[in-house]
């Protein structure tokens, strides 16, 4: 899939078929977070791949913003070492990871964003390390209306020059 194509199209999956993710596609969506762009090169993400039945159900119930993790046949935790720019850097991840999914007919959404200490001690993550995001992955368990986005028209987000000039 295109780049732009994947972008234009891509949608939040919350609801997943019940069938594993290939090791090959897990392996792209790693590289793709780990080939992003970093701020310094400092490269603050730490990506910890959560297949495990029993251990997803425990992060579906540790995530109020997306319960629907226990569900899913993978999640990719992303824990960053504090600096200026981690959550710049591991956000940016994130979307590569997403994108690169999804051009594989893989479904995702971002789940958390902040308060999940309690995702460390499940998963032995230093506390040095701070869980920005847990990312469940899957197939959709509907087809995905492709494209079917509700966003505010260009010219309400788009400035050219200088903030209120038309960009059109």
């Amino acid at each position: 899939m295109e780049v732009f194509e994947a972008i234009r199209t891509m949608l939040a999956v919350r609801r997943y078929q019940d069938r594993p993710v290939p090791e090959a596609t897990v392996r792209r969506i790693l590289e793709a977070g780990r080939l992003t762009g970093s701020g310094m090169n400092q490269q603050p993400w730490h990506f910890i791949v959560v297949q495990d039945r029993a251990r997803l159900q425990q992060l579906g119930a540790l995530a109020s913003s997306g319960p629907y993790v226990a569900q899913a046949p993978l999640a990719i935790v992303v824990a960053v070492e504090p600096s200026r720019f981690a959550v710049s850097d591991a956000s940016r991840a994130i979307q590569s990871m997403t994108l690169a999914a999804w051009a594989d007919g893989v479904g995702s959404n971002w789940v958390g964003f902040g308060g999940m200490d309690e995702v460390k001690r499940v998963l032995d993550i230093p506390a040095k390390l701070d869980v920005l995001a847990i990312v469940p992955f899957g197939f959709p368990a509907q087809p995905a209306g492709r494209g079917k986005k509700q966003r505010k028209a260009l010219a309400a987000v788009a400035h050219r020059e200088r903030f209120g000039q038309p960009f059109a």
